[in-house]
């Protein structure tokens, strides 16, 4: 089965089935997903359920059923590919968050399967995860940084990506922030 056209509702309905057995995930993304549409103004109208769909599904890799490399990012994506999702939405998964700079510091192969189209809806994506704390609850990009740092630890893969990786995600905050800003005045 090929899914032509995202559904937010088959998304959500999609990753609180497979994030079942992990409801602190599952809030994650349904914060990610409210996140995400307090900011989809700074998307264009036609990519607007393509990022809520991207929002719920950005964290399906950690399910059991998507178990592969032990990568979330990439794991997610090609089990959304093998369920028939359209491949932008696979790949917005593939590199929600600024995934290839952990990719990278992790060694995990494969990320290049999916293109990263640098959007306005990657920003947008990013700006959602990382403004929606681990059970969902809103908090600021820094607390976030700073929270999982903490939590994986500086000498990490985790933390020897945060180098490149949190201006990557600020610039995202702020490009969004400006688009809602231009749409404002406008």
């Amino acid at each position: 089965m090929t899914i032509d056209h995202v559904v937010p509702v088959r998304a959500r309905w999609l990753a609180e089935e497979l994030l079942a057995d992990l409801p602190q995930r599952r809030a994650h993304s349904a914060g990610v997903a409210g996140r995400a549409a307090e900011l989809s103004a700074a998307v264009s109208r036609v990519d607007r359920d393509l990022l809520l769909c991207a929002a719920w599904l950005h964290d399906v890799g950690y399910a059991a059923a998507a178990l592969d490399t032990g990568f979330h990012p990439l794991d997610g994506a090609r089990l959304l590919r093998r369920l028939g999702w359209p491949p932008r939405l696979c790949a917005l998964v593939a590199h929600h968050s600024g995934a290839a700079f952990l990719a990278q510091a992790q060694g995990v192969p494969g990320l290049a399967e999916f293109p990263d189209e640098a959007s306005a809806v990657t920003d947008a994506l990013a700006s959602a995860d990382q403004t929606a704390g681990v059970c969902g609850e809103p908090v600021f990009l820094e607390e976030r940084l700073t929270e999982a740092l903490g939590r994986h630890g500086a000498s990490s893969a985790y933390g020897q990506a945060h180098l490149r990786r949190a201006p990557y995600l600020r610039a995202a905050a702020a490009r969004v922030q400006s688009r809602l800003l231009t749409l404002a005045v406008a």
